[in-house]
């Protein structure tokens, strides 16, 4: 597999080529049709990598951002509870305070989470994206 362009830009992977026509596929709808090979241009671009931004950028961000079912169950809490005290988080999860700190810099880095102040202490609250990509996970 190979990711290509159209002479308009727009992304695919290609899937088989024949001698006049290739066969593609559209990774954000995952529609394939035939274009002609001479509108088609190859791309640098890792396939893997293609087919992965055919979804929605923070989609991508949540699922790269969580490495496991712990660090993704911590996104649905924050989603649900809203703003959270970093003393309330080691004390409710089974998460040590590396950990946790690793987490937390992962989900700020990918715009989950903001830094604030919750009951005087330092806490996270979970930015819009963060709560409509588990809305929408849970869709």
């Amino acid at each position: 597999m190979q990711s290509v362009r159209d002479a308009d830009g727009r992304r695919y992977l290609l899937l088989k080529r024949s001698s006049e026509s290739s066969l593609v596929r559209d990774p954000a709808t995952g529609e394939e049709r035939h274009l002609p090979n001479d509108a088609l241009e190859a791309e640098g671009e890792s396939p893997l990598s293609a087919a992965a931004g055919g979804l929605d950028p923070a989609v991508r961000r949540a699922v790269l951002a969580c490495r496991d079912e712990r660090a993704l169950g911590l996104l649905v809490e924050f989603a649900d509870r809203g703003p959270l005290s970093v003393r309330t988080l080691l004390d409710s999860y089974d998460l040590c305070e590396s950990d946790l700190l690793g987490v937390l810099t992962e989900f700020r880095a990918a715009g989950l989470l903001a830094e604030t102040t919750v009951a005087g202490e330092r806490g996270y609250e979970p930015t819009e994206a963060a709560v409509a990509v588990v809305e929408r996970l849970r869709a």
